[in-house]
Formats: structure tokens, C-alpha cells, sequence
């Protein structure tokens, strides 16, 4: 996997999340807290999304063939929306059919145990704050300088760091509903605390999951460069005395890190074949220098007709704005 893509903090979120799970069921068996059962089956759906994230990245890495002549890049993406299916269906499905199960049918909490589910979700709390610090690390690296979280998130080409934030920020929320309604239960000895709490996380899950799902279905569906990338390629085309104009360019993500480039462009008419294709070959060169991750590039030499070739929008250029 790419180093956008993340896999330090894909490896680091899988390993806490494992941990953390089996504390939690540990501290749900002997205590009887639905919070406790919420969070468990929480951070198992959050270790099979990571073990999902990295079948993902390998399976992204095989060459193209005939039957996916464009390579597999789209494997991550695959793979990311599958991961939004599983923390909906899995995760916040379960607690929310958890929480209203408890709240019609209360169960009191151990006491004799109280101590152990406070103990884990403090610990868990730990290790996912150290999970979130490195897919913060590891989001900075690639983060545009300015660019804001929920920019990041929403326009990010490779899932998986995205996906990582949102579930690890999710956790820490739901750790914190979770010791909440635990610990209002304790004080009162009212088990429907617990089964608020419960609730809460389910219901915090389906929006992180939709969330990642509305994301990642665009990725799938097909996107464009984004608006700086679009520029630079334009300049780029434009920029050498070859070309007389760009009439129309198309751009589309064949993977994270793998980018095409369609554009007819217009050459001089009296210009040889030889001459072209030497026009077309620097052409290529310096879209690869302005935006690297252009390594799929198809040029179509014309020569331009206003009557047939008229002006097109500005956003006609970009498949989806990425602004």
C-alpha cells in the first residue's frame, strides 16, 4: 500500500481495536452492562473493517490484465464501502437492537464488578486516543497545508486514512457514551442509564457508517481531479508553443494514487505526424511533472473548429468538483 494510504495506522487501529475487544467482553460477562456488550461488539465490526482496509490495499497492488485493463486500484475503494456496510450493520444495528431491548427490559448491573467495565473503558479510551494520534501523524503527511478535517475527509482519494479517523473518532465517542451510562447507573442504580447509553452508540454508528458509505460511493461511482490538479494539468497542456489550444479534457481516478487524463487538443495543421507526436510525447512529460499521480494520459490531436468545437463550461472540464 501507498504511504497515503496509511497502513501504520490501519496496523495500529487493528491491534488496539483487538485488544480492546476482548476486554470488553471480558468486562461484559462478568458485569452484565449493555454498554459494555455495544462496545465489545463495536471494536470487534472496527477490527474486521481494518482487516478489510488491508485486503483492500493488497489486493489494489496486482497488475493490470485483460479482463481489468486499467489495474485494480479501485479494490481500496471496494473495500472502503465495504467497511461503512459492516459498522452499520454489525456495530450500530446491534447496539441500537441492544439498547432498546434493555431499556424495555432492564437488567441490573454486578456490582461486584462495577470496578472492571470503569477500568476497561478508561484503558481503551487510552489506546484508542493513541490510535487516533497516529492517523492524525499519518493523515498530516498527506493533508494539504490549511485544508481542513472535514475537507480532508470528504475529499481525500485514498480511504483508508479517512475511514481510520472517522471510526477512531467514533470509538472514543462511543467510550465516552459508554462511561457515561455505566457510571450514571452506578450512581443511581438505574440500569436505564446503561441502556441510553447503549443506544447512543448504535445511533452514532449508522451516522459514521452513512457517512463513510456517501464518501466512499462517490470514489466508486468516479472522480475527477480535483480543482488545483485540474489547473496544473490545463497549464500544463497549455503552456508549450505546440499546442494552439486545449478544446476539452477529461479527468477520472482510476485508483488513489492513479490518475487519467483524457483531452483532445488542438495542433497546428501544417504540423507532420513525426512532429505530433513529438508535441504529444513533451506534452505528456509535463503533466507528469505538474501532478505525478497522472500516469494514465491519452491525448487526441485536432485541429480546432470554433463551429463544431465551441467553448465549454469551466466545470465542463472536471467530472466533479472536488471544491
Amino acid at each position: 500500500m501507498s504511504a497515503s494510504g496509511g497502513s501504520k495506522a490501519i496496523i495500529a487501529a487493528f491491534v488496539a481495536n483487538m485488544g480492546i475487544a476482548l476486554a470488553k467482553f471480558i468486562a461484559w460477562a462478568l458485569s452484565g452492562s449493555a454498554s459494555m456488550l455495544a462496545e465489545a461488539i463495536h471494536s470487534v465490526a472496527d477490527s474486521g473493517n481494518q482487516l478489510l482496509l488491508l485486503r483492500g490495499g493488497r489486493k489494489a497492488k496486482k497488475e493490470a490484465d485483460r479482463e481489468h485493463p486499467f489495474g485494480y486500484g479501485r479494490e481500496r475503494y471496494v473495500s472502503a464501502f465495504v467497511v461503512s456496510i459492516v459498522l452499520f450493520s454489525l456495530g450500530g444495528l446491534f447496539a441500537v437492537y441492544e439498547g432498546v431491548q434493555k431499556l424495555t427490559d432492564p437488567h441490573e448491573i454486578d456490582r461486584a464488578w462495577w470496578w472492571l467495565p470503569l477500568a476497561v473503558l478508561l484503558i481503551a479510551i487510552g489506546l484508542e486516543s493513541y490510535s487516533l494520534r497516529t492517523a492524525i501523524r499519518e493523515s498530516n503527511a498527506v493533508r494539504e497545508k490549511g485544508q481542513s478535517w472535514i475537507s480532508f475527509i470528504r475529499r481525500s482519494k485514498a480511504p483508508e486514512l479517512p475511514v481510520v479517523l472517522l471510526e477512531d473518532t467514533g470509538a472514543l465517542t462511543g467510550l465516552a457514551f459508554a462511561l457515561l451510562g455505566f457510571g450514571l447507573t452506578l450512581l443511581t442504580d438505574n440500569p436505564v442509564f446503561d441502556a441510553l447509553g447503549t443506544l447512543m452508540i448504535g445511533l452514532l454508528l449508522i451516522v459514521i457508517a452513512l457517512i463513510l458509505g456517501v464518501e466512499t460511493k462517490s470514489l466508486l461511482v468516479g472522480e475527477g481531479a480535483n480543482r488545483k490538479d485540474h489547473d496544473l494539468i490545463v497549464e500544463a497542456i497549455s503552456s508549450g508553443p505546440g499546442v494552439q489550444r486545449l478544446i476539452h479534457i477529461k479527468t477520472l481516478y482510476l485508483g488513489p494514487d492513479e490518475l487519467m487524463v483524457a483531452a483532445k487538443i488542438a495542433l497546428k495543421s501544417d504540423k507532420s505526424v513525426r512532429d505530433a507526436a513529438a508535441d504529444i510525447n513533451e506534452i505528456e512529460r509535463r503533466i507528469r511533472t505538474a501532478v505525478p499521480a497522472a500516469r494514465v494520459i491519452y491525448l487526441e490531436p485536432d485541429i480546432y473548429r470554433p463551429a463544431l468545437d465551441p467553448e465549454p463550461p469551466t466545470d465542463a472540464f472536471v467530472l466533479k468538483s472536488s471544491d
